[in-house]
Formats: structure tokens, C-alpha cells, sequence
């Protein structure tokens, strides 16, 4: 399956394809993958995620799954890189991995069928779809600072093309450790079905991006901590967490929460707990 990543190479953008260790540009220009500073390998114009689709999430949080999917936005601002730094900003303590694979448009999509998305697709890569629990209370509905504050939608570290999404497993590991244990299978709407869903209204161009959905287990991190997704067949993304340089303005805006919201959604949704969880320790 080849694989692409976008690196900046001689300080341009360059899209190179990987050769063993190696990642080599269309001129022949040749650089080691460890040394190369990694760009998201799709350049969209929108990012799409859906809601919830993994049954062990579902389970996780014990609700029901509506008929059909739901989804929301990421800006294009909070788009990051494989080995790039994700910024807890201060005064938050909520920030939160999501380990999924990314879905990428190689042609315009318009009203199309789920038989004909494959068609559509230039690839998969893999994405952690961050959220920042700690506006939670404001932005529920739109999710916009939860899921789409600056740097926390790392795409990588590759594209790679005629991947079979099929029976292919996903884990999410906090310093080494495996924190997320998925596969595909469990999906409720496929990659296919999820295009042609978003498709019908909402004109897809090349390089939009269409997050698919996490396993159980999504959990907070630290500023120090080093978060890998790998998707079996895409590789493995690496981000580490670091704390922004700058506080939550406290003269405008929404301030970070810690109600029972916040804190049943970034603990796992143990909702048994919601106004009687007994102090943090």
C-alpha cells in the first residue's frame, strides 16, 4: 500500500512517499523518516468527526446509538502533526485523547451513494481528536473550543492509499502503555456510509477530512505525557503534551469548568456518579 507524508523539506511544504526508513521527494531529494518535520499529510479545507460510532464507546457511556450518525466541526486552525507538540492550555485540566482514523477525499463529492464513496477517498491516515472537557459546559452542543482549540487535531503521519478499513484494529498508548483497544469492526456506520452520509447536503472537496469515531476509553492527559495512535496498516501517530505558554483570558468569554458534565465525560462517562462523586483526591 503506498504510503505519502508531507514534510518540510529546505523550508517548502513537500509531499514525499516513504522507502524503508527513508521518505523521498519527486526530485529525488532523500531524508530520514525520524529526522523530518512532519506537516499533516492532507491540506482540507474542513474537518467533519462524527459523534460517537464505536460500540464500546457506546457502551462505555450506557446510551443508546440515535439511528443515524451526528457530527461536528473541527477549524482547520486546530490541525496538527505526527511527532507535533498538543497545547493544554493553562488553567485546563480536561484535555483528552481520542484515537481514530481519518478519512481523505481525493475527488469533489456531491450526493453520492455508500457504493460509490470508495471511489471518493484518496486514503486514510490517523487522527487523535483531542477535546478540551474543560469548556464542555458552554460549548456542548457545538463542541467548537472542545474539540477544536488550536493543535488538537494531529493527522498522520501518512496518507495511505487502498487500505481495506475492514477488521483492523486501533490502540491508543499513554507512555507506553495501552489506554485504547478498538477495532473497526465495531463501528456502527462504516467510512463509506459516513461520506456519502455528509455528502448529501455538504459539498466535500480534495483533502477534507472525516474523523471516524473512538473506542472506550478516552481519559485526560498531562502536559509530559506522550500520547501514539496506531491503526493497524496506517502506522503510528506520536504527539506529546505540553502546557500553553498563556492562561485562559478571565476578561471575556466562558471560564473552564469542573461540574459533573465535565468530569463524567473526561473520567468515562460513569454517570452513576453525576452529583454524588465523592472529592477528587
Amino acid at each position: 500500500m503506498p504510503e505519502y507524508r508531507r514534510i518540510l523539506l529546505d523550508g517548502a511544504a513537500v509531499q514525499v512517499t516513504v522507502d524503508g526508513d527513508e521518505l523521498v521527494a519527486g526530485d529525488g531529494r532523500r531524508v530520514k523518516t525520524e529526522q523530518a518535520q512532519h506537516l499533516p499529510p492532507a491540506v482540507p479545507s474542513k474537518v467533519i468527526a462524527v459523534h460517537l460510532n464505536h460500540r464500546s464507546r457506546v457502551d462505555e457511556f450506557r446510551i443508546d446509538l440515535p439511528d443515524t450518525p451526528t457530527y461536528f466541526h473541527k477549524p482547520t486552525s486546530a490541525l496538527n502533526s505526527h511527532q507535533g507538540a498538543i497545547v493544554r492550555p493553562e488553567g485546563c485540566k480536561w484535555l483528552n485523547y481520542e484515537g481514530e482514523v481519518a478519512i481523505v477525499i481525493g475527488r469533489t463529492a456531491r450526493n453520492i451513494s455508500p457504493a460509490e464513496a470508495g471511489e471518493y477517498i484518496a486514503g486514510y491516515t490517523i487522527a487523535n481528536d483531542y477535546g478540551l472537557h474543560d469548556f464542555r459546559d458552554t460549548d456542548a452542543g457545538s463542541m467548537l473550543r472542545v474539540k477544536g482549540s488550536d493543535t488538537l487535531c494531529p493527522l498522520g503521519p501518512g496518507l495511505v492509499t487502498d487500505w481495506d478499513f475492514h477488521g483492523k484494529t486501533l490502540r491508543t498508548y499513554v507512555n507506553g502503555e495501552v489506554v485504547q483497544d478498538g477495532s473497526t469492526d465495531e463501528m456502527k456506520w462504516d467510512m463509506h456510509y459516513l461520506v456519502a452520509d455528509i455528502a448529501r447536503t455538504i459539498t466535500l472537496y480534495p483533502g477534507d477530512v472525516l474523523l471516524s469515531g473512538t473506542p472506550a476509553n478516552s481519559r485526560p492527559v498531562q502536559p509530559g505525557d506522550v500520547v501514539e495512535v496506531e491503526v493497524e496498516g496506517l502506522g503510528r501517530l506520536t504527539n506529546h503534551i505540553v502546557t500553553g505558554p498563556t492562561p485562559i483570558r478571565s476578561d471575556v468569554g466562558a471560564q473552564p469548568t469542573e461540574s459533573e458534565e465535565v468530569l463524567s465525560t473526561a473520567l468515562g462517562g460513569d454517570w452513576e456518579f453525576r452529583g454524588i462523586r465523592p472529592p477528587r483526591r
